[in-house]
C-alpha cells in the first residue's frame, strides 16, 4: 500500500497561475497601503488557489512483479561445429538455474534454429521477437549464447536493459575457407575468362605455405594444383562447351579444422559464342535466296559471308563481268584455307558447274567429319545429273535423289511423329496460329539408306527435312526450295523463321536443341529435371546428393519427347544426375552456406550493441560467469560476472483517492479569513 498527493486542477494551469499572480499583486498593494488585514487576505487567496489545483490523497494497492531475463540459445548450423552444442546446452542450463534461484526473477529461454533458405543466423530478429512478447519495464537483462556470427545486425531492437554475449568455441579453433571473389555468369567460347579465388585460414591455423586445389568441370575427374593461402589467385579458364558449365573448386579437409563445408565452391557459367560464322552459297538468284540472307542477317550474333552465282562459266550472255560481281568468288580461300573458320555452310540450290572442284567439296565433307555443319536447301538441281549428291558430299548427305523426280504440286508440310519429339520441330505447330500455308515443290529423296532422322514430310509423306550426325559434325537436307512462301505469307504463311532458326542453331550444336539431353533448372532449393529424348520411354533418374546419398526418381512425359520431374533438394551443394548414359550436374545454392562463411567465434560484430547497454562479451571457455545486480547506468559486467538491472516493476490492483480540500471546507476557511481581515481593518 502506497500513498501520494496528486493534483487535478479545476482550471487550466495557466489560469491558476494568472489568479496566483493577481493575488500576489493584491497582497503587495495591501502591504504598501498599510492595511492591517493583508496577511489574512493573503491566506484566503492561498486557500482559494490551492483549492483550484484540486489536491487529492491517492492510495494504491500494488503487487510486485518479477524481473524477466531473456536467454537466447543459438542452435544454428555453425553452433553444431566441434563441441559448441554441448557448450551451449551446459551454459544454458547453468544460467537458467542461477537466474531462477534469484528472488523475484524469471527466465525466458528462446531457441534460435536455422532460418529457411540461406538467410544465416537471425539472432537479432529472435531477440526482437522475444522482447515484443514481454513488458519492457520488467526486462532486467538479455543473455546471448552464440558464436557471434549473425547476419541480421541491422534488425537490432532498442534494448531496455544490459545485453551480454557469451561466446562458444575454443581459443585453438581454426578453419580453412575457399572463396570465389570474381566469377562472371557468362563467358565466350574459345576465349579465356579469369576467375579470382582465395584460400583463407582463420583462427589458430597451422602454418601452410601451399595447399591442394582441385578443379573439376561438369563433375569430371578433378585436376589438382598447389596454391598459396591468404593471397588472391587469378585462374584463367576456357569453357569446354556452350550452355551451362558447372565448375567445382575444392580443397581437401585438413586435420583439426572446424568444418569442410566451406572448403568448396561451385561456379555455374554459361558458354556463349561470340559470333556465329556462316557461309551461304546460292547456286543462282531465286526468291528463296533473300529469305536465307534476311534470316541470317537479322541475328546480330551472325557473321554472314554470302555468294550468289549470277552466271555460270559456260553461259555467255554479253553482260560484262564487272556488272555481275563486286569481287571474284574466292573458292580456294574459302573451301581450302578457311573452311574450318565457319560454324555453318549452307548450299542453297547449288549444283555442280565446275566452279567448285571435287577436291573442294571433299574438303567440305572432311570439315563436317571434324565437327562442322552443312545445310543443303535443295531445288530442282538436286535431282539432276549435276546434283551435289553426285559429288564427294554424297558420303555425308542423309538422303539421295533416287528417282530424279521433282514434284510440282501443292502440299502442306507436316511434322512427323519423330519430329514432334525432336527439338528442331517439336511444338512447332504452336508457333503459328491456324493452318500452315502450302508449298509448291518437293524433291523426291530417299532417306532409308542412312541414319538420318526425318522430322518433316511433304507429298505423300515423303521425307522433306532430314537431319543426321556425321562424325563430329551435323548435316541437314531440306528437300524443297519453297520455304520462302511462308515468309511471304502465302495462304497465311507459317513458322518459317522459327524453323530455320532452330535448324541453324541445332547444326551449330546449341545445347538447348540437343535431342538427347539431361538438364535441370533450379530455383532456390527446388529443381525441375528435364530429360529430352527421341525414344518412347526413359529409365529411372538417379540423383547423387552432396553427402553421397543416392536417390532414384521416376520421370513423367509432359510433352512428346520431354520427360520431367520436380525435386526439392534437402541441402545445398553439387548434385549429380544420371539417366542411362547421360549425366549432368547442377549446383544448388552456394557450396558454403552463410552459416559457414565465417566459423571462428568472434564478438566483434555485436560489441558496439553490447557496450551501448554497458553489457559484456565473455568466452564460455573461461567458465560460466556469475550473476549480480547493478544499478541502471552502471557497468553491467566484470571479471567473471554479468550484471542484471532490477526493475522493481509492480501491478496496481486498487486505487483510492480522497480530496484534501473539499468545497465546503474551502468556502468556510476562505470566508473566515476574509471576514477576519475585514474586522481587523475595521477596528483599526
Amino acid at each position: 500500500m502506497t500513498g501520494t498527493i496528486v493534483f487535478s486542477p479545476l482550471l487550466p494551469w495557466v489560469l491558476v497561475g494568472i489568479f496566483a499572480a493577481i493575488a500576489v499583486v493584491g497582497v503587495v498593494l495591501a502591504v504598501w497601503r498599510g492595511l492591517a488585514g493583508w496577511a489574512l487576505r493573503g491566506l484566503a487567496a492561498v486557500v482559494v488557489i490551492a483549492a483550484l489545483t484540486g489536491p487529492s490523497w491517492r492510495q494504491e494497492d500494488r503487487t510486485p512483479l518479477t524481473d524477466i531475463v531473456i536467454l537466447v540459445e543459438d542452435r544454428t548450423a555453425s553452433q553444431r561445429l566441434s563441441d559448441r552444442a554441448e557448450q551451449t546446452e551446459e551454459a544454458a542450463e547453468a544460467l537458467a538455474a542461477r537466474i531462477a534461484a534469484r528472488p523475484n526473477t524469471e527466465v525466458r529461454r528462446v531457441t534460435l534454429a536455422d532460418a529457411p533458405g540461406d538467410e544465416g543466423t537471425r539472432l537479432m530478429t529472435a531477440l526482437a521477437d522475444a522482447l515484443a512478447e514481454e513488458p519492457r519495464a520488467r526486462v532486467a537483462g538479455m543473455i546471448l549464447l552464440s558464436d557471434g556470427r549473425l547476419h541480421d545486425l541491422d534488425q537490432a531492437p532498442d534494448l531496455p536493459a544490459p545485453l551480454h554475449l557469451l561466446l562458444t568455441g575454443e581459443p585453438e579453433d581454426w578453419d580453412r575457407r575457399l572463396i570465389v571473389r570474381n566469377a562472371p555468369a557468362f563467358a565466350i567460347l574459345d576465349e579465356e575468362v579469369t576467375l579470382t579465388l582465395r584460400i583463407e585460414d582463420a583462427g589458430d591455423a597451422p602454418e601452410a605455405a601451399q595447399v591442394p586445389l582441385n578443379i573439376s568441370i561438369d563433375g569430371g575427374e578433378p585436376q589438382e594444383f598447389m596454391v598459396a593461402t591468404g593471397v588472391d589467385l587469378e585462374l584463367p579458364l576456357v569453357l569446354p562447351h556452350g550452355g551451362r558449365n558447372v565448375i567445382r573448386f575444392s580443397t581437401p579437409e585438413a586435420e583439426g579444422e572446424l568444418t569442410a563445408r566451406n572448403n568448396s565452391a561451385i561456379v555455374q557459367m554459361n558458354g556463349v559464342r561470340d559470333r556465329l560464322r556462316v557461309l551461304l552459297v546460292s547456286g543462282e538468284p531465286h526468291a528463296g535466296g533473300r529469305t536465307w540472307r534476311n534470316l541470317l542477317k537479322s541475328d546480330s550474333s551472325v557473321d554472314l559471308v554470302h555468294f550468289t552465282i549470277l552466271r555460270p562459266p559456260a553461259k555467255q550472255d554479253g553482260v560484262p563481268v564487272s556488272e555481275l560481281s563486286l569481287i571474284a568468288f574466292p573458292t580456294r580461300e574459302l573451301f581450302m584455307d578457311k573452311v574450318d573458320d565457319f560454324d555453318l555452310i549452307i548450299f542453297d540450290r547449288y549444283k555442280r558447274r565446275g566452279i567448285l572442284p571435287s577436291i573442294y567439296l571433299q574438303n567440305v565433307a572432311d570439315y563436317v567429319d571434324r565437327g562442322g555443319a552443312v545445310l543443303v536447301a535443295a531445288g530442282p538441281d538436286f535431282a539432276s545429273a549435276d546434283s551435289l549428291y553426285r559429288s564427294p558430299l554424297n558420303a555425308i548427305l542423309p538422303a539421295e535423289p533416287s528417282t530424279a523426280r521433282v514434284m510440282e504440286e501443292a502440299y502442306r508440310p507436316t511434322v512427323t511423329d519423330l519430329g514432334r519429339r525432336h527439338p528442331v520441330t517439336s511444338n512447332l505447330e504452336a508457333e503459328w496460329s491456324g493452318d500452315w500455308g502450302r508449298w509448291m515443290r518437293h524433291i523426291d529423296v530417299d532417306a532409308s539408306g542412312s541414319d538420318g532422322e526425318v522430322v518433316m514430310s511433304g507429298v505423300d509423306d515423303r521425307p522433306l527435312l532430314i537431319l543426321d550426325r556425321v562424325g563430329e559434325g551435323r548435316v541437314a537436307l531440306l528437300a524443297s526450295d519453297h520455304a520462302w512462301l511462308w515468309n511471304r505469307g502465302y495462304e497465311g504463311g507459317g513458322p518459317q523463321l522459327e524453323l530455320l532458326r532452330r535448324l541453324a542453331h541445332w547444326m551449330m550444336k546449341e545445347p538447348e536443341l540437343e535431342e538427347e539431353a539431361l538438364t535441370a533448372e533450379a530455383e532456390g532449393q527446388s529443381m525441375r529435371i528435364i530429360r529430352r529424348t527421341l525414344d518412347d520411354s526413359v529409365g529411372p533418374l538417379t540423383i547423387m546428393r552432396p553427402d553421397g546419398e543416392i536417390e532414384d526418381l521416376t520421370l513423367t512425359e509432359t510433352a512428346p519427347g520431354v520427360w520431367t520431374t520436380d525435386y526439392t533438394a534437402p541441402e545445398i551443394g553439387l548434385y549429380r544426375l544420371a539417366e542411362g548414359e547421360l549425366e549432368s550436374v547442377i549446383g544448388i545454392g552456394p557450396s558454403a552456406p552463410r552459416e559457414f562463411e565465417q566459423t571462428i567465434a568472434d564478438g566483434e560484430l555485436l560489441e558496439p550493441t553490447v557496450e551501448a547497454t554497458r553489457g559484456g562479451v565473455r568466452n564460455l571457455s573461461d567458465g560460466i560467469p556469475s550473476i549480480r545486480d547493478v544499478r541502471p547506468g552502471r557497468p553491467a559486467s566484470g571479471r567473471g560476472w554479468l550484471g542484471l538491472t532490477p526493475r522493481d516493476a509492480f501491478e496496481t490492483r486498487d486505487v483510492r483517492q480522497v480530496p484534501l480540500m473539499p468545497a465546503w471546507l474551502v468556502l468556510l476557511v476562505a470566508s473566515a479569513l476574509i471576514l477576519a481581515g475585514w474586522l481587523r481593518e475595521g477596528r483599526r
